[in-house]
């Protein structure tokens, strides 16, 4: 994560919206699923693959594309950049990682989509293992907290913290421990296995993220 939630973005070849960045996207083919599609753009623009992607949200509002009518499903993913190799294709101009707080000029309604991915990435914090795509197997709760603080955007108290980790019940400890990042011994942990159900489509505002009530206080 490189200290920094980022998103991945693509810097557009032609009008409408030549030079600006965007998110990774095109059009459907009528023989294949919609994240089949979600997939292969990202793997044609980015050079990006095997990766799970979660259908995040609809977005249908009237004049969002200049050319014509245009519905967008939005798909994302939570992982860590140092896993790929970036290469644009010929249809973009570059292919870059941005900082989610520090955006350039974005094509479309793009922004909006960001900030609702945004959102709905803060509120899984509340309820699930999302922080185990950017975690070895057995971290520290150090290491954890790092990732709720890029996340969340905001310094988190520890001591709270781990009472809160605590009170989510999604952590088990190890019997090992590890001096990487101090002469003390820390304790490791591993995320607890279980399924876990999505929040309903469309169920908050995406453009006003709200930190969930379990994490308040952090």
């Amino acid at each position: 994560m490189d200290e920094d939630l980022k998103v991945l973005l693509v810097q557009r070849r032609v009008d409408p919206y030549q030079d600006f960045w965007s998110l990774p996207g095109g059009f459907v083919r009528m023989d294949e699923s919609l994240e089949d599609g979600a997939l292969r753009k990202l793997k044609e623009k980015t050079n990006v693959d095997d990766i799970y992607l979660e259908q995040l949200y609809t977005f249908g509002e009237l004049g969002r594309d200049p050319r014509a009518r245009v519905i967008t499903i939005a798909y994302y993913a939570l992982v860590s950049s140092e896993r790929f190799t970036l290469i644009p294709s010929e249809a973009v101009s570059d292919v870059n990682w941005h900082s989610i707080y520090a955006l350039p000029d974005l094509a479309f309604d793009h922004g909006r989509i960001i900030a609702y991915a945004l959102q709905r990435l803060r509120n899984k914090l509340g309820y699930t293992t999302v922080g185990s795509q950017l975690l070895p197997e057995k971290f520290t709760l150090p290491e954890l907290c790092r990732i709720y603080e890029v996340i969340l955007n905001k310094a988190i108290d520890k001591r709270n913290f781990r009472k809160k980790v605590a009170f989510l019940d999604i952590l088990e400890e190890t019997d090992e421990t590890t001096q990487k990042h101090s002469k003390k011994p820390a304790r490791l942990y591993r995320f607890k296995q279980s399924d876990i159900v999505d929040l309903p489509q469309g169920s908050r505002n995406p453009i006003q993220p709200k930190i969930p009530r379990s994490l308040k206080g952090l």
